[in-house]
């Protein structure tokens, strides 16, 4: 606004100056005025242009520097792992996959060209609190929103909805087809999980033993130290599915939904991952990548 004053105050200055002065009043003033027009709507539109130009090409773009992120050039993740189908490393490459760690790498490059993703393992119960501790920049391990959580992290949209589940060895799966039935039994859960909580609440006639993976859950399934695993329906489906000597037997709706976590106060992250997000729902991506870990 500034570059418009200082042009286009003199040009009128100077067609007041030559109307007053004309010989034909009428005449000369409407050539100087349109004149003095022309030349202000020129600069304005030059002014314009030059300021819009910039906020154009800046559009849908992220800017990294402003994401807090703890390492530059990189997004680091903290989870829960091994935990397939969301997180585990392939075995031949090492490389992080797993459903939870292809949306996050697809969002990654999204957000900026070169921005590595960077895994750091650690045990679920309370992993929320790690980005606001400083630890990592986001949290990505299959983990439903509450409000428990949300009370000391800034949770994205919901990206996949999960219910609970009961896991026994296949010689129990005429008998052990409910949480009624394991009364008196051993249930395995993972600790600080929503299958916990809900074992908690609804299986009291059963003794729950807490593990801090799941590893170590299917261990004792198989060694016949716990009699049922409750634990997040995905999850004991694909050992179900690997693992013959292992079978689901019952399903229980929960309605709860998956969301990564920030720190708090790190709103510009929450926003270019939510974004990431919606464009892997809208592109396709997202449903090619479910596809490969859940369409069996």
């Amino acid at each position: 606004m500034r570059r418009i004053s200082r042009i286009a105050a003199p040009l009128l200055a100077l067609g007041l100056f030559l109307a007053a002065c004309g010989d034909d009043g009428s005449s000369s003033t409407d050539e100087t005025t349109a004149a003095a027009e022309t030349a202000t709507a020129d600069t304005t539109a030059a002014a314009t242009e030059e300021t819009t130009a910039p906020a154009d090409a800046a559009d849908g773009a992220v800017d990294v520097a402003s994401l807090g992120l703890i390492e530059d050039g990189k997004l680091t993740v903290c989870t829960d792992a091994p935990y397939p189908p969301f997180e585990f490393q392939d075995e031949a490459t090492k490389e992080w996959t797993g459903f939870d760690m292809d949306i996050v790498r697809e969002i990654a490059a999204g957000i900026g060209e070169g921005l590595e993703l960077a895994v750091t393992v650690q045990p679920f119960d309370g992993i929320w609190l790690a980005p606001k501790a400083g630890t990592c920049d986001m949290v990505a391990s299959a983990m439903t929103i509450t409000d428990e959580r949300k009370a000391n992290a800034l949770f994205t949209d919901g990206y996949f909805d999960a219910d609970q589940s009961l896991l026994v060895r296949a010689e129990d799966k005429d008998t052990l087809t409910s949480l009624e039935a394991l009364a008196g039994k051993t249930i395995a859960v993972q600790t600080g999980t929503t299958g916990e909580t809900y074992a908690q609440e609804n299986a009291k006639d059963a003794t729950l033993k807490s593990f801090d993976e799941p590893a170590a859950m299917f261990l004792a399934l198989e060694g016949k130290q716990v009699d049922a695993i409750l634990q997040d329906l995905p999850v004991n489906a694909e050992r179900a599915l690997k693992d013959a000597k292992t079978t689901l037997t019952a399903t229980f709706p929960t309605g709860e939904q998956y969301g990564f976590a920030v720190a708090q106060d790190n709103t510009a992250l929450g926003d270019a991952l939510n974004a990431g997000i919606a464009e892997l729902k809208s592109n396709g991506k997202y449903d090619e990548i479910y596809a490969k870990y859940f369409a069996k």
